[in-house]
């Protein structure tokens, strides 16, 4: 299992950061990829991802979310296995930490000597980048969703 941990700092209040990051469909706009996600419900998705030329399909199941705070997710179905949390930290009314970290199962050569060298890393610090860059420009999420899930009992 592979395990990567990224945090940028965003000129926008908790609430934006939290609200945009909520917009699922939205995410091909800034990470690098992702072709689509399909929100199938409050909990469920249907994601799409290009990566290296490789195509992947998989589910992925909200397991916990806290306006604000944290949203956690795992795969639940397809040919891709990884799990995330992000976290949102007021720094001050108008600038917020989101943190992200990801695990997930490299599979195959390719992937797996991308992850060995520090790609993946790179990818998910070129794609906070880019969230950084999205909601700093716009100023404003694309929608907002302030449903409370709660983790389940393990």
């Amino acid at each position: 299992m592979t395990t990567v941990t990224e945090s940028v700092d965003v000129n926008v209040p908790i609430g934006t950061a939290y609200h945009q990051w909520t917009q699922f469909e939205d995410f091909p706009q800034f990470m690098d990829g992702v072709e689509s996600i399909k929100q199938i419900d409050s909990t469920h998705t249907h994601w799409v991802t290009k990566i290296a030329g490789q195509t992947r399909e998989f589910d992925a199941e909200i397991t916990e979310q806290h306006p604000e705070e944290r949203v956690a997710w795992k795969s639940t179905g397809g040919d891709t296995k990884h799990a995330g949390v992000v976290t949102f930290h007021r720094l001050a009314d108008s600038e917020t930490r989101v943190t992200i970290q990801l695990d997930w199962e490299p599979e195959g050569f390719v992937e797996k000597v991308g992850s060995a060298v520090g790609v993946d890393s790179h990818q998910v610090k070129a794609d906070a980048k880019r969230f950084k860059d999205f909601i700093e420009s716009r100023g404003a999420a694309t929608g907002t969703w302030r449903g409370d899930v709660e983790r389940p009992d393990a």
